[in-house]
């Protein structure tokens, strides 16, 4: 498969992907991953800039696209809160991917609704990446767990992915537990009461024959589970405060829960966390999601020299 397969695309969904497709780019990012190290330079992206339209806050996913473009020798332009932009004075996001598309290569946004990104991508010629909308999807963050997947057990065929939290407001684990289906893995859902993993994502995955099960509790999985993909409770996506309160603090990972697990599991986690995996655990093998930061960079950096086609 040609490493051109991505130019020009615009990148709303992981569904949007065939396996192949998603396997080139994983191959790609580990082509990558010195360059992100800072072990080996790079300046494809020389001449490129990209915008980062982020609407809504975000630490790891817009410094890792920002330190992706920079350290392949390129530039970023944007806005982190919408009050130092025109949005606040009304402006739509229309004009506004409008005007940042006049300015750049690519355009990153974030966006607390829904549908926003792919709506983005209607008013752009440039390429446009969802770095998440609302409770909808994740693309770029569902490929960097996979990759973390493949470089850490070597395989995401067959393994069995315990995904833990918040399933129904947590669009993480919305694009990650569809991707996992058509990779071959076998996904334990484990939530709550009330925030189980919504229909329509389950039934997509029963339509791609995917290996789906559900739990309500960790014990019922930690002896079977080759990774714990463990979520935070999202406050800031319940409608009602009352229902974050009775969810709060469901589950907690710690030494003593992962003693009991399968050998070589491992922990992981899109952050940021709150309470739901012990500080004890950040110093042992277990703990793979500061790795998972890591692996976000190589990842970004593949997809932005695919999409503008510097390959």
């Amino acid at each position: 498969m040609g490493l051109m397969i991505l130019k020009g695309k615009d990148i709303i969904s992981i569904k949007d992907f065939s396996v192949d497709e998603i396997n080139e780019i994983l191959k790609v990012s580990e082509d990558f991953e010195s360059v992100a190290r800072g072990e080996k330079k790079l300046d494809i992206m020389n001449g490129k800039v990209l915008a980062l339209l982020f609407f809504e806050p975000s630490t790891r996913t817009r410094f890792s696209f920002e330190c992706a473009m920079k350290r392949l020798g390129g530039e970023t332009i944007g806005f982190e809160s919408v009050e130092s932009v025109s949005v606040s004075k009304g402006e739509t996001l229309a004009d506004t991917v409008r005007v940042m598309e006049k300015y750049s290569d690519a355009l990153v946004i974030r966006h607390p609704k829904e549908g926003s990104a792919r709506l983005a991508a209607m008013f752009s010629d440039k390429p446009v990446i969802n770095a998440g909308d609302g409770a909808g999807h994740h693309p770029t963050q569902t490929l960097l767990d996979l990759y973390t997947i493949k470089r850490e057990k070597g395989r995401i065929r067959g393994i069995k992915v315990a995904i833990v939290g918040d399933l129904k407001y947590g669009r993480t684990v919305h694009s990650l537990a569809y991707a996992l289906a058509e990779m071959g893995a076998e996904i334990l859902l484990v939530s709550p009461v009330g925030l189980e993993m919504p229909l329509e994502i389950k039934k997509d995955i029963e339509e791609i024959n995917g290996k789906i099960s559900e739990f309500h509790s960790l014990e019922d999985v930690i002896g079977e589970a080759d990774v714990l993909y463990v979520t935070r409770i999202q406050r800031e996506r319940f409608p009602d405060p009352e229902e974050y309160l009775k969810v709060k603090g469901s589950y907690r990972v710690d030494l003593k829960l992962l003693e009991r697990g399968k050998k070589g599991i491992i922990v992981m986690h899109p952050l940021p966390r709150v309470d739901e995996i012990s500080p004890e655990v950040d110093s042992t093998e277990y703990a793979v999601y500061f790795k998972q930061t890591f692996y976000g960079v190589p990842v970004r950096m593949a997809l932005l020299s695919m999409v503008l086609g510097v390959m």
